[in-house]
């Protein structure tokens, strides 16, 4: 990867609805050459996938809460479960304070609870502690 393939990379998280003529343009390459990079991109797996920002609150979804999750036993096995919740926007299996590291986005506290609950019954899972976002000063897709 070189410093064309980060000012396309940077530029498409910007806006990926960019045209490959003005992504060019804006790298110094040809809408065919910088169609070509992207694909390559693709197909090596550096980008993953094309997607938008969403207002999460104009969704309905104004809660996000982090969600570490104790195990009673080793957590790997329990993705699909924690996948199929789907107010569980992204977990990770951490190292330190926990097992899990759960993202959560509902519509209030109501339904985080009930996310919490359906957390619980996850085999392996024994305990969760809960921080709720009370307001994000910004969010970053990384360049």
């Amino acid at each position: 990867m070189d410093d064309i393939d980060r000012m396309l990379i940077g530029l498409l998280q910007e806006d990926a609805t960019r045209s490959y003529a003005v992504l060019g343009q804006a790298v110094g390459l040809s809408s065919g050459a910088t169609h070509e990079r992207v694909r390559k991109l693709r197909e090596r797996g550096v980008i993953r996938r094309t997607t938008i920002e969403v207002d999460q609150a104009a969704l309905g979804r104004a809660v996000t809460a982090y969600v570490l999750v104790d195990g009673s036993t080793w957590m790997g096995d329990s993705a699909d479960r924690l996948a199929a919740i789907p107010a569980i926007e992204e977990a990770h299996v951490i190292a330190g304070p926990a097992s899990v590291l759960l993202k959560v986005r509902t519509s209030g506290t109501r339904e985080l609870q009930d996310v919490l609950r359906q957390v619980f019954a996850v085999d392996g899972v024994a305990g969760t502690r809960t921080v709720v976002v009370l307001q994000t000063f910004f969010e970053r897709t990384l360049k």
